[in-house]
């Protein structure tokens, strides 16, 4: 054997399908493996694992990340901009904004070989869920994460479905992925690329379509929109503003999709703050009865909840760490073992069936009906 097919059998070997495992909701340790500037305040970061790793998921939905900064842990959810069709890696593409905690120390840390912990993947807003014959992909600003995996997918699988992919960003060179949009464009029939920039600087050339988008613009594009599934994401302002105009028109918003993980993470820490404090008073005025017993195996610790607090808040109460990301039932970071008991969990996603025939739960969204043992 020469040494050439020696080193090219070697460079082959991680990916040996019997070694090779395929990604599940859960907590995952990945290395950063790529960097690539998208624009000026945009970044690409791509991941892959130790041992390979099948990262299958359904385009659109997102991970969250698992940090230290500051000496402090942060959760932060970001959608897959790559799309399974690659399965050995993935990628989330982030945008710096002023005094954006987490998406400027990804921008200025973050680098090639860096290791962190993910937890994923999760989301009910992706195109497998709600297939369609045509569809309508609606973007704003990085908000075109989502979406681009989406047409990634159906690209790379040659998927029959006619796909009109509209962008707004603020200037000619804020497009994100731009050129790939283009050639994806010109390869395949069914693909009509629009993009709305809001303004051109000085000395920037741009023929394309200028402002926001609105009915106008919308019928010009795409003229049979009332008839696609359209999937949206972008700034709250944007989908505020799309999901009005498709309301004004008629349009059955069964088929209207949008992402919506993004409640910020202090606003949902507040409230789970406050809503410890209510039930702590609370707690004094219901009868014992009515109280539910919450113990956590492994510290050996446990409290009375009263109806409606969370397995979560309990938790906190004791001072103990569960993490937690969007605090709604989506991103299914605050995952926890349910060894006996029962509970209501209300989710939007975060955790699949099997998980739950297991016992799991999630903390976030899991509040007592009996008596309950937890392994934490």
């Amino acid at each position: 054997m020469t040494s050439e097919v020696q080193s090219t059998e070697s460079s082959l070997a991680p990916f040996n399908p019997l070694n090779t495992r395929v990604w599940a909701n859960g907590r995952h340790q990945v290395r950063c493996v790529r960097v690539i500037r998208e624009t000026a305040d945009v970044k690409t970061f791509c991941f892959n694992a130790e041992q390979p790793v099948m990262f299958f998921f359904k385009p659109g939905q997102f991970v969250t990340l698992e940090l230290e900064i500051e000496g402090e842990q942060v959760m932060r959810s970001y959608t897959i901009s790559s799309s399974p069709s690659v399965p050995y890696s993935f990628s989330i593409t982030v945008k710096r904004v002023p005094g954006g905690h987490v998406s400027n120390w990804l921008h200025d840390n973050l680098k090639e070989q860096d290791e962190l912990a993910v937890h994923g993947p999760v989301g009910n807003f992706n195109c497998i869920d709600y297939p369609a014959d045509k569809v309508l992909l609606l973007s704003g600003g990085v908000g075109i994460t989502p979406l681009m995996s989406m047409a990634r997918w159906f690209f790379d699988t040659n998927t029959d479905v006619d796909m009109a992919f509209v962008h707004s960003a603020r200037t000619p060179d804020d497009i994100i992925f731009w050129r790939e949009l283009e050639h994806m464009c010109s390869r395949v029939q069914g693909f009509e690329l629009s993009v709305i920039c809001e303004r051109k600087d000085v000395g920037q050339a741009w023929n394309g379509y200028r402002g926001y988008l609105d009915l106008p613009k919308l019928e010009m594009i795409a003229p049979d929109f009332m008839s696609r599934r359209i999937f949206c994401c972008g700034p709250t302002p944007y989908m505020r503003t799309i999901r009005a105009l498709l309301k004004d028109v008629g349009f059955d918003m069964e088929r209207y999709h949008e992402e919506s993980f993004g409640a910020t993470p202090e606003a949902v820490t507040e409230e789970a703050l406050e809503q410890a404090e209510i039930a702590v008073k609370e707690a004094e005025e219901i009868k014992e009865g009515d109280l539910f017993t919450v113990e956590f195996i492994n510290s050996g610790m446990s409290v009375q909840v009263p109806p409606g607090e969370t397995v979560h808040v309990a938790a906190s109460r004791l001072g103990l760490n569960i993490p937690k990301a969007c605090g709604v039932g989506i991103c299914g970071t605050c995952k926890v073992m349910k060894k006996s008991g029962k509970v209501d969990i209300q989710h939007n996603g975060g955790i699949t069936e099997d998980d739950l025939a297991e016992g799991y739960i999630l903390s976030c969204c899991s509040t007592p009906l009996s008596d309950l043992s937890i392994e934490g």
